[in-house]
């Protein structure tokens, strides 16, 4: 598993390794069952400190991303990729809306908002 940290990103290192798995996840680089490196494994991989990653891993068991059995490791769930994608599509849907809300604070109409939607959708496709 190969998750890249960025030390000078403003996105704390544990939600950066939240995400970056979560992505092996949508990808099936990780599938079911799949048991993910251990804490101090990846910690040293990454040079980072192991309460990090445990912090990572705590939060993707809360979310129901991974189940970790105590003295065998942390796995990842059968319903993970559903999940993933569905955390993920919710964050776009609030970033667009965030975004949304900026150009109409901006004096943008919605037709504007519109347009300007169509052509960066265009341009991505």
């Amino acid at each position: 598993m190969h998750v890249l940290i960025n030390h000078s990103s403003m996105v704390p290192i544990y939600e950066q390794l939240v995400e970056g798995i979560k992505e092996a996840i949508i990808k099936e680089e990780l599938p079911e069952g799949e048991a993910l490196p251990s804490v101090r494994s990846l910690a040293k991989e990454l040079r980072i400190s192991a309460l990090t990653v445990k912090k990572a891993y705590d939060r993707l068991e809360e979310a129901g991303f991974v189940t970790t059995i105590h003295g065998k490791g942390t796995f990842v769930n059968a319903a993970d990729r559903s999940l993933a994608i569905e955390a993920r599509r919710k964050e776009v849907e609030e970033r667009i809306a965030t975004t949304l809300e900026y150009g109409v604070q901006a004096g943008l109409s919605v037709n504007e908002l519109r347009e300007i939607t169509e052509i960066i959708l265009e341009d991505l496709t």
